[in-house]
């Protein structure tokens, strides 16, 4: 979530992912808690602990395309005994192996609002104690190495993904099959997508988008993999986040039995 800039045709392969700054990513977009993370992540938050209320933790979750970005992650802690970071970029993997030990403060206002429900508020030990526990050590990955994993996951978060390292629909619909993949059978889920991003700039580099996607795109891609699904948009007319985007969809569900 940074600047925009119009992207040319790229697919995920062309894109230079270590050159990906994540200090100037997250100085951008996670020193201080945005309204519209606020909202994802109380949605995320609620729709989990809906699921899980009073059945425990499940062994496995994983984030896909984790970035810099440990909210996702925290969304998952009181329901997960380990949780998968997976990311390419050698510099956003350096970041977060940083954080496993003790991450950084700024991660604090997300865990306040996710503390909102009680599940999150009584956890048995401190968030960043339950975070070393549960987040192994972070593993590089391609979003679509996963079509080809025989592991399976039994909770699972993508956000801002599959339409944020392509300029191809092919490759969109190709990744979002490739997350969804590897969810065990009713395992819940929650997927966010920039709506018709035209591309957007991490420090001096310029990264892709598909432009197409929007909330009919998003359901069609899901579709065949999941079930009960519930869509969330989320506008930005000011473009406080960045410009050359129309807003964002958030995607909560289960993946189908």
């Amino acid at each position: 979530m940074t600047s925009g800039t119009t992207a040319a045709r790229k697919l995920n392969a062309d894109v230079r992912w270590d050159d990906f700054d994540p200090e100037a990513y997250i100085g951008r977009n996670y020193i201080r808690m945005q309204a519209v993370d606020k909202e994802i992540i109380s949605r995320v938050r609620d729709h989990f602990s809906d699921h899980f209320r009073g059945h425990g933790r499940v062994p496995s979750g994983i984030d896909v395309g984790a970035g810099p970005n440990l909210y996702p992650a925290l969304t998952m802690l009181p329901w997960c005994d380990r949780i998968t970071l997976l990311e390419w970029s050698a510099r956003n993997l350096e970041y977060l192996r940083g954080q496993c030990a003790d991450y950084a403060q700024n991660w604090d206002q997300f865990w306040d609002v996710l503390c909102e429900d009680k599940a999150y508020a009584e956890l048995d030990v401190t968030p960043r104690v339950r975070f070393k526990e549960a987040v192994q050590q972070p593993e590089r990955g391609s979003l679509f190495d996963l079509c080809a994993d025989s592991r399976r996951w039994d909770l699972g978060t993508m956000f801002f993904v599959a339409e944020s390292i392509t300029t191809s629909l092919d490759e969109f619909r190709r990744g979002v099959g490739c997350f969804m993949s590897v969810l065990n059978p009713g395992a819940p889920f929650a997927a966010a997508f920039m709506k018709h991003s035209t591309g957007y700039r991490v420090g001096d580099v310029d990264f892709p988008a598909t432009r197409e996607i929007d909330e009919v795109k998003a359901e069609a891609a899901l579709g065949d993999f999941a079930e009960n699904m519930k869509m969330y948009r989320m506008e930005d007319p000011d473009h406080y986040v960045r410009d050359g985007y129309a807003g964002m969809i958030l995607v909560c569900g289960r993946r189908k039995e």
